[in-house]
């Protein structure tokens, strides 16, 4: 190939950026890769993945989701009885808290999320506000908390991963408990064989691999609750709760990519750019505008199949020869804006900086 921009680059250097610790976390868990944006659902097998301790390989036979707690009438299902509640199928897009943490300066230590940790899926499950009415809460019940089966330690400190809503936030959100995705049961590593899903907030509220369901008469202190998950500036920072996402916008990477630096290069000429746009609560994405030749311009907004899915967007671009640095940013019905530098909080947690993407076009032939 001619006029190749990349030809210097089989050179690497040998510094390594990242910790050991952190790489063995990004070949436990995965991102969505940034070509599949063009699918309004992400394929199973590409929806990202972020456990915290090993994949609990449950029965479906022999489990059991326990009502426990401050309920006058608490109860257990087994998945038989709850596939026989009434069922929906919705598409929600989720986020892991964590993307984009690799683009915070300092960079947290933890997963070292870049972009790709988002993805759509089709959630098979039913409601969970009616069962939870049905466990009858006593009126001075202030929190649920959700159990999942994986067990581990963080910091120190050993416990089942599990997180908590108020008697408030069930009323407000749609929550479901799922026992299927995209038409097929649930898959282990994604909490098989029931899981929470809780539309419009992060990934970590999703809690997996779910058997317990406790009501509370004191807010909930489990240590995914309280320890992490919190916008902090520094260790002695209380901080505040992370819960529902920010908006944000992806492209999906125009022409061909090299190897190593995922650059891309493309021809000269007309490029359709394309991308996903979401926002956090349901709240509708109302633009998305992409930074072309220096200036934003406003791309081609598609109305999401949900109110918790995401949106498509697209915009054309007459690629002239060189190299270009493009970049998408979204904005909500509320007025949330995508910041042009990212911020810091201490688990970097959120980032959702401006997608940038460098492309080198081609020069013409003769």
């Amino acid at each position: 190939m001619t006029d190749n921009p990349f030809s210097t680059t089989s050179t690497r250097n040998t510094i390594a950026e990242f910790t050991r610790e952190e790489v063995a976390l990004a070949n436990r868990n995965s991102g969505a890769l940034l070509e599949t944006l063009g699918c309004d659902i992400t394929p199973t097998g590409l929806h990202y993945l972020l456990n915290h301790f090993d994949v609990p390989v449950l029965s479906a036979a022999d489990h059991v989701l326990e009502f426990s707690g401050a309920f006058d009438a608490p109860f257990s299902l087994n998945m038989a009885e709850i596939m026989d509640l009434p069922q929906i199928t919705r598409p929600v897009t989720l986020e892991c808290a964590g993307n984009g943490r690799a683009g915070m300066t300092p960079r947290p230590l933890s997963m070292p999320w870049m972009y790709e940790a988002v993805g759509t899926s089709e959630w098979t499950g039913t409601p969970l506000a009616p069962l939870i009415e049905r466990a009858k809460p006593k009126a001075n019940v202030k929190d649920f908390a959700f159990t999942g089966a994986d067990y581990g330690y963080d910091k120190g400190v050993p416990h089942f991963y599990g997180r908590s809503l108020t008697p408030q936030e069930i009323a407000q959100l749609d929550v479901m408990l799922v026992w299927g995705m995209n038409g097929a049961p649930l898959l282990p590593q994604h909490g098989a064989p029931l899981r929470l899903i809780v539309p419009g907030w992060y990934g970590m509220a999703s809690v997996k691999w779910l058997n317990r369901i406790d009501a509370l008469t004191s807010r909930y202190q489990g240590f995914q609750q309280v320890e992490t998950y919190r916008f902090r500036a520094h260790a002695d920072d209380p901080g505040t709760p992370v819960n529902r996402l920010h908006v944000k916008s992806l492209m999906k990477p125009p022409g061909v990519p090299d190897w190593f630096t995922r650059a891309r290069w493309l021809k000269p000429g007309l490029v359709t750019l394309t991308g996903r746009a979401w926002s956090g609560d349901g709240v509708p994405v109302e633009k998305v505008e992409v930074l072309l030749n220096g200036v934003w311009q406003e791309a081609e907004l598609s109305p999401p199949s949900d109110r918790y899915a995401w949106s498509a967007w697209q915009i054309e671009w007459d690629a002239t020869p060189g190299q270009h640095t493009l970049a998408c940013r979204a904005t909500d019905a509320e007025g949330h804006i995508q910041p042009l530098d990212a911020g810091y909080n201490l688990g970097g947690f959120a980032n959702n900086v401006v997608h940038r993407v460098t492309v080198h076009v081609a020069k013409p032939t003769a």
